[in-house]
């Protein structure tokens, strides 16, 4: 057998078990009402998916996750990074310099670098988080607490076409709780005490106030806080999140609504060990100097109106201004570099949908959805170095930073019987610009893109959909990725090519999903590892092949078995540098298998959760380098499995009043990630943390 066959074996073997899991699902179908499906009405939804036609997970034509807030509660989970673990196809590491942090947000999806979640497109209701969704996507400042969610939805594949331009590795949409839509008073308060078996402690808080009022106008009042350490020496942290929230129903059809916003952070980040270090003390700080800060503040508009049992309108604006500060000290512990940067965004998005339906008896229905989205940044990024003995700093360092773009977009949700057909295309056009202040010299990009992409879904009735599709990404080359181009390093837009093929189950008692994708990249930017100032360069082009799989099953209430639910999701992902040194190894900080299994158990007044999550081994350069360097900054990392526990008590008669205790990494397994930023060096992950929370609602 050659050897390109026998690389291809993982990826067939992974086809053929999302067909096994496929076919499974259809076996079952045989016994279900065998009734599509019915075509879903256009109504007042406000779904950041555009049109309510949309809004079915169960009918969706490509990968999909939803956790409501019930769901997340039930994980334990104390960031937002523990919550996406549990979704397939997605890990969350902590490989960069504020690991341990609530500033920042790392999430990979399909094998796609997970550092700061640069390559999906990360929404808070509709709105893009990234402080520069074009010009700096990555998320090292997230404004965005775990409190103040209401769901969480994933999109891994079939919604390319709307959003952009980092969407390779999906659509991430946090949705924060909503205004009432009846009158009376409502309103909830919590608060969570953490405590670490090594390192510290901190306390989470948060509060919701909500009422609509008899004219209609509805409103919201969201705060969560934190205030404490992490389990590392001097990891300090401070958040505040705020949000007020409002809906005005103009008449039964239409609705305006908006959220004004502010969050803030100050976050200390010990960085990386080295082994010797490492295995003196996992949980020390060795730059107890380092730093992180930031700020946000925001306010959005939107607009939305059912115009008809045909026709959907709806147009939404937002602006936020973000101003974030790092400090980082170096080996020798002569000079801390300082990097404040500050950031303007305005965003329009106007959209509308229309049904046309043919005559009656042919059963062929079209949605047509035309929509536009004009994005406007502004910025300077600054660093200037402070010499520790002395205390002066030296010059500052500037660059302004401008882009302004333009994305028009159509698709056709077709529907005839069962099936559903959505072609659509996209395009962008961007335009950026880079000044040097200091040099006087200017770096200009320019971008224009179609792209194209299909979606099939077909209901094979009403428990049983099957999906295919195939999408595009683009992705410009961003700010400060323009300072490391030369005739030696030209680098090129990034473009990727998405496949999806799967099935998902649904009724009372089971859900299922399997899900098998091949994802082409081509011209991957990445930052050389260690590289201070971060240099950036073309890797070429990387193939994802992988198979995503989930199961939850909820036993019969008359069974013996009644409240209990089991649940489990595995994923396997081989994600493969094609060109260069470094051709058919694997994509660095990603690993190959990951799974997630548990158990739920409901009795009386109590619920019981246990659960576990995996991940396998994996790289943190991209020649795949397994033997450990004495820094700790290159090497491979050892894969781990941690098990969580929980124990819920709602007062009978009173299910406001609850409370809820837990374990999570009970074994208090030691493991560590790795940072390749300019502290880099092995980082332990949490030890064992025992958590107590009590929570009254009216």
């Amino acid at each position: 057998m050659s050897k390109n066959s026998t690389s291809a074996l993982p990826f067939r073997r992974s086809l053929i078990a999302a067909a096994v899991a496929s076919l499974s699902l259809a076996a079952h179908a045989q016994q279900a009402d065998s009734a599509a499906a019915p075509l879903e009405s256009i109504q007042i939804t406000g779904s950041w998916l555009g049109s309510g036609l949309q809004n079915s997970v169960k009918n969706f034509a490509g990968a999909r996750t939803v956790l409501q807030k019930e769901d997340i509660d039930h994980t334990g989970a104390a960031s937002i990074g523990d919550v996406l673990r549990r979704i397939p196809g997605v890990q969350s590491t902590d490989n960069s310099g504020t690991a341990g942090s609530t500033i920042s947000l790392n999430i990979g999806v399909r094998g796609l670098t997970g550092r700061y979640s640069p390559r999906s497109t990360v929404l808070l209701d509709g709105i893009p988080l990234a402080v520069a969704p074009y010009g700096q996507p990555q998320l090292s400042f997230a404004p965005v607490s775990l409190n103040n969610i209401e769901s969480v939805d994933v999109v891994r594949g079939g919604g390319a076409v709307r959003y952009g331009p980092q969407n390779v590795g999906g659509i991430i949409n946090f949705r924060s709780r909503a205004v009432p839509d009846a009158p009376g008073l409502t309103g909830d308060a919590s608060v969570r005490y953490n405590h670490f078996g090594e390192g510290g402690h901190n306390t989470q808080y948060s509060a919701y106030l909500g009422t609509q009022l008899d004219n209609g106008l509805g409103l919201a009042l969201l705060y969560s806080g934190m205030d404490g350490t992490e389990w590392r020496a001097g990891s300090d942290e401070k958040v505040n999140d705020l949000a007020l929230k409002f809906r005005y129903k103009l008449d039964p059809r239409s609705e305006v609504y908006g959220k004004l916003s502010y969050f803030d952070v100050t976050s200390r980040t010990p960085g990386g060990l080295t082994v010797a270090q490492y295995n003196a003390n996992p949980f020390q700080n060795t730059r107890p100097t380092d730093f992180w800060d930031g700020d946000r503040k925001s306010a959005d508009v939107g607009y939305l109106n059912a115009l008809s049992a045909t026709q959907e309108f709806e147009i939404k604006a937002y602006y936020n201004e973000s101003a974030r500060r790092s400090a980082l000290i170096n080996a020798a512990k002569t000079q801390i570099t300082y990097q404040p940067r500050n950031y303007q965004v305005l965003g329009i998005e106007p959209r509308y949908t229309q049904r046309f339906a043919q005559a009656i008896g042919t059963g062929l229905t079209h949605d047509l959805t035309v929509g536009y989205r004009f994005l406007r940044e502004r910025g300077d990024d600054n660093n200037y170095v402070q010499t520790v003995a002395t205390g002066v700093n030296g010059a500052t360092a500037t660059f302004v930073n401008a882009t302004d773009a333009h994305s028009l977009y159509i698709d056709d949700r077709i529907a005839y019987g069962a099936w559903r057909v959505t072609p659509g295309v996209r395009f962008e056009r961007i335009s950026s610009d880079r000044l040097d202040v200091s040099a006087k010299r200017s770096f200009v990009t320019d971008n224009d893109k179609a792209l194209p992409s299909l979606n099939v879904a077909y209901l094979v009735n009403r428990a049983l959909t099957v999906f295919a599709n195939y999408q595009t990404s683009f992705g410009s080359v961003q700010n400060t990725q323009l300072n490391s181009q030369t005739a030696a390093n030209p680098l090129q837009p990034e473009e990727a090519k998405t496949q999806e093929l799967g099935a998902r189950w649904k009724n009372g008692a089971i859900s299922a999903e399997a899900t098998a994708f091949r994802l082409k990249f081509d011209n991957q930017i990445i930052q050389v590892p260690g590289s201070t100032p971060p240099v950036f360069q073309n890797i070429g082009a990387t193939k994802h092949d992988g198979v995503e799989t989930a199961i939850d099953y909820t036993f019969d209430e008359a069974s013996a078995l009644a409240g209990l639910n089991l649940f489990a999701n595995y994923s396997y992902t081989k994600a493969i540098q094609e060109s260069g040194a470094t051709a058919g190894k694997d994509v660095p900080f990603y690993s190959r298998n990951t799974d997630t299994v548990g158990a739920r158990y409901r009795i009386g007044a109590w619920t019981m959760n246990l659960s576990s999550t995996h991940q396998g081994k994996q790289f943190s350069d991209a020649a795949n380098t397994v033997a450990e360097a004495a820094n700790g900054g290159v090497g491979q990392i050892p894969g781990f499995r941690l098990w969580n526990a929980q124990l819920n008590w709602k007062l009978p008669g009173k299910p406001g009043y609850e409370v809820m205790a837990g374990v999570n990494n009970l074994a208090d397994k030691r493991y560590y990630t790795r940072n390749v930023d300019g502290n880099l060096g092995r980082m332990v992950g949490a030890p064992r943390m025992a958590y107590v929370q009590l929570r009254v609602a009216y």
